[in-house]
């Protein structure tokens, strides 16, 4: 905790020479060197993601991602959708239910969702990591703290009236996100798709002004942390989150990392494959408790924090640092402090609360 302590210093002094209170914007016009590059693969039509560096179709190259609350209690499961996400975020909702967490999913390739979900509400946190993608926030409603960020100028949220399925369930876990209109051949109830939310919402599907650029450095070539600074095992990770018991398991074959919860591998209903990602990031933060009903945010304006970066099986301390509502959060390795390099493909984000920090498990 010292080294951490130590790097987060210097760190600072880092982050303010490459960070100005100004907010940045990037034009998403495909000539700035922070929008994705231009990869021909023999058709001529397919560019690298931003968010994963993949290759995506160039028609998409600058759309906006949305970010989608997914309800993460077990009555929720099975997920639909889940494994179409570019990075994926969880994140305690409560402090009560045991801690109960829930996924903030985002997703580049937004225009052919057929069912996603179940969503649930949002909180003042997801809000502010959405801003920093310049994501279109889409969930169920939420607490009264989350009015004041509604009103940012740089907000983008669409909240309720999304598709209800009928699934045998209570009505919290029956709304889903659909691209296109979408009619219950039961109840006979249509509801209008995300396509039409965001149009009538005035909202533009391209990045706006208020985009900061890409997040990520990614490699060219695939890479391990065989041989840096501080590198340990990482086959298994056990996070403290008590009511879903969030583990990632490292998977051989695949060379990523799976994803269990409640005691099983998680699997998305859609296409019937586990979840799984290339990257893993693991940030410590400290939280603010708002009610006695458990409603929370995170500190995540900070500089300087302690973290986990896996891939491949391996891991390294890192340390991480989010200047204001719009910035990105930074990733340094913390060992040499320069800018995280992550591999190509799905990232998993967990923030741990800080109190349970040292409960964490990699092995």
């Amino acid at each position: 905790m010292k080294r951490f302590k130590m790097a987060a210093a210097l760190l600072l002094s880092a982050v303010m020479l490459v960070s100005s209170p100004a907010l940045t914007a990037y034009a998403a016009d495909g000539d700035d060197d922070t929008t994705t590059e231009t990869t021909l693969d023999g058709d001529g039509g397919y560019v690298r993601s931003e968010l994963t560096n993949e290759l995506i179709p160039a028609s998409i190259q600058n759309q906006r991602p949305i970010a989608v609350m997914v309800d993460n209690e077990k009555t929720a499961l099975p997920h639909y959708g889940v494994n179409k996400g570019d990075v994926v975020y969880e994140m305690m909702n409560s402090t009560a239910n045991g801690r109960i967490t829930r996924l903030m999913v985002l997703v580049k390739d937004w225009g052919n969702l057929t069912q996603f979900g179940s969503i649930r509400s949002a909180r003042p946190t997801n809000f502010m990591l959405a801003y920093e993608w310049n994501a279109i926030l889409v969930h169920d409603g939420g607490p009264c703290y989350i009015n004041d960020y509604k009103t940012r100028p740089y907000n983008a949220s669409l909240s309720a009236g999304f598709a209800r399925f009928s699934n045998g369930k209570r009505t919290e876990f029956t709304e889903y996100v659909t691209s296109q209109g979408y009619k219950n051949p039961k109840t006979g109830k249509s509801y209008a798709g995300l396509i039409s939310r965001v149009q009538s919402a005035g909202y533009s599907s391209t990045y706006n002004q208020y985009y900061q650029g890409q997040h990520f450095n990614f490699s060219d070539t695939e890479f391990t942390l065989d041989g840096q600074a501080n590198v340990i095992p990482a086959t298994k990770v056990e996070l403290p989150f008590p009511h879903n018991s969030s583990k990632l398991n490292y998977n051989a074959a695949t060379k990523t990392y799976d994803y269990y919860e409640y005691g099983s591998a998680h699997v998305d209903a859609l296409d019937g494959k586990v979840t799984t990602f290339k990257n893993v990031i693991l940030m410590d933060a400290s939280f603010t408790q708002l009610d006695t009903h458990g409603y929370l945010v995170y500190n995540i304006l900070a500089s300087g924090q302690p973290g986990y970066y896996l891939t491949d099986g391996k891991a390294i301390p890192i340390l991480w640092s989010k200047m204001n509502e719009l910035s990105k959060t930074q990733y340094f390795n913390a060992s040499t402090l320069q800018p995280l390099t992550l591999n190509t493909g799905k990232t998993y984000i967990a923030i741990v609360p800080a109190d349970v920090w040292n409960q964490l498990v990699i092995k």
